[in-house]
C-alpha cells in the first residue's frame, strides 16, 4: 500500500499559476500509474492527469496545453503545474496511485480557487 499527502493548494487569481506535490510513502519508480484526480462540490471526480512509469502521460481535454504532470522518482514526489488558470479549474484536487495489484489510493486532496 502507500500513503499519499499532497499540497500546494490555495487561492489564485485567473491566469495564474500553481504547482500541485503528491508525497509518498513509498517508492513510486515500480508504480505504474499515477495522476491527479479533481472535485468540485457538486460535480463528480474527474480525472485530470496520469503519469506512467513508463514516462507517459495522459490529460483531459480540458486541462491539455495548460497542465503538465510529472513525477521525481528520487523524491518520491508526482507534480501538476498548472498554468493559465481558469475560474472553471476550481476543485479539490487528489492525487491517486494504481498499484500492480490494481488497488487504487488516494491522498487527502488540497484545494485550488481561482478567484479574482
Amino acid at each position: 500500500q502507500v500513503q499519499l499527502v499532497e499540497s500546494g493548494g490555495g487561492l489564485v487569481q485567473p491566469g495564474g499559476s500553481l504547482r500541485l506535490s503528491c508525497a509518498a510513502s513509498r517508492s513510486i519508480s515500480s508504480i505504474n500509474n499515477m495522476g491527479w484526480y479533481r472535485q468540485s462540490p457538486g460535480k463528480q471526480r474527474e480525472w485530470v492527469a496520469t503519469s506512467t512509469s513508463g514516462g507517459s502521460t495522459g490529460y483531459a481535454d480540458s486541462v491539455k496545453g495548460r497542465f503538465t504532470i510529472s513525477r521525481d522518482n528520487a523524491k518520491n514526489k508526482v507534480y501538476l503545474q498548472m498554468n493559465s488558470l481558469k475560474p472553471e479549474d476550481t476543485a479539490a484536487y487528489y492525487c491517486t496511485a494504481v498499484l500492480g495489484s490494481g488497488a487504487r489510493y488516494w491522498g487527502q486532496g488540497t484545494q485550488v480557487t481561482v478567484s479574482s
